[in-house]
């Protein structure tokens, strides 16, 4: 019986080709150690790969936002701090001055407040390690509070150049925050103002101020009446933005232990899907370097046989 040499030559090639190919394959896994390096090794498992890549790199934008809205964050956390002590301090004295009659006491606190509105001003223009004014809103390129003095140098009246507007920063998808706050919003509507807020009834520079002149010029009943309630409502606001803060740090915190968990997770899942399998690779390889020496080894004996009976 003859056997159709055509026939068996197109299979024979056909067959070592795709064990060629197989080896080919394996080789570059175990060189690479990748078991997809093209889009044809395995379309779709390149695809979800791509669209992982795709996520993880969302992610870690994500997280570098939260880095650097918890900066931000910590240098408000900072100041406000700070000025809740100022303002209490104010507030004490004020409590303490409306009741004194010495007037050598009372310049003395009027030269204390005098010294907290210094300090006051200086809060009001912390920047954040980047160089940012934090309670200027938008307008961080520019130190918000400007002090104007008389002869003597007391600060008479502070403006604010900052504006009412923050940035809004995502740190997951579909959620937004900011770090920013505005050192004043008169507006009534918007972000809360630190040190002044007209639905607050805030307004820290303009009540210290008339506090120390009141101070100055011995009105004790002014200090009980007018000074010591509006400093009772700085002191307000300012618990309210710290707790805000507090908020923003929290959310901080949890949004950050997500993107953590998500970036852990997308290199394992991108890993499974592109790492080879050492061990099974070599074994694969094994067995198909084996085949392929077989079948070289069976064609070439099926080969010689064919030629001598078509010979015979």
């Amino acid at each position: 019986m003859r056997v159709s040499t055509t026939s068996f030559s197109n299979n024979f090639l056909s067959q070592i080709s795709q064990l060629e190919s197989r080896q080919n394959t394996l080789q570059s896994e175990t060189t690479t150690g990748l078991k997809l390096t093209l889009p044809e090794d395995n379309p779709s498992a390149m695809n979800q790969v791509l669209n992982l890549q795709s996520e993880n790199s969302a992610n870690t934008q994500y997280q570098s936002n939260i880095t650097q809205l918890q900066g931000a964050a910590t240098t408000a956390s900072d100041a406000l701090g700070s000025l809740q002590t100022l303002v209490e301090q104010a507030g004490e004295i004020a409590t303490e001055a409306g009741s004194i009659t010495s007037s050598t006491q009372l310049a003395s606190y009027s030269t204390q407040v005098a010294q907290l509105i210094q300090q006051a001003i200086q809060l009001g223009n912390t920047q954040d390690s980047q160089g940012n004014y934090i309670f200027a809103g938008t307008n961080t390129g520019s130190a918000p509070f400007t002090a104007a003095t008389d002869s003597s140098g007391n600060v008479t009246s502070v403006s604010y150049s900052g504006n009412t507007s923050v940035n809004k920063i995502e740190i997951a998808p579909g959620l937004t925050v900011t770090a920013q706050s505005p050192g004043e919003n008169t507006t009534g509507s918007g972000s809360g103002g630190v040190f002044a807020d007209s639905s607050a009834g805030a307004d820290l520079f303009s009540h210290l101020i008339s506090l120390q002149q009141d101070l100055a010029s011995g009105d004790t009943t002014a200090i009980s009446s007018t000074d010591s309630p509006n400093l009772t409502k700085d002191e307000d606001n300012v618990v309210t933005q710290i707790s805000a803060n507090a908020v923003l740090q929290s959310t901080l915190t949890a949004a950050g232990n997500v993107a953590s968990q998500k970036a852990t997770n997308f290199e394992s899942q991108m890993s499974s899907d592109t790492d080879a399998d050492l061990t099974q690779t070599l074994t694969q390889l094994d067995q198909t370097q084996t085949a392929y020496q077989a079948a070289l080894e069976s064609g070439t004996m099926i080969m010689q046989t064919s030629l001598l009976q078509y010979l015979e």
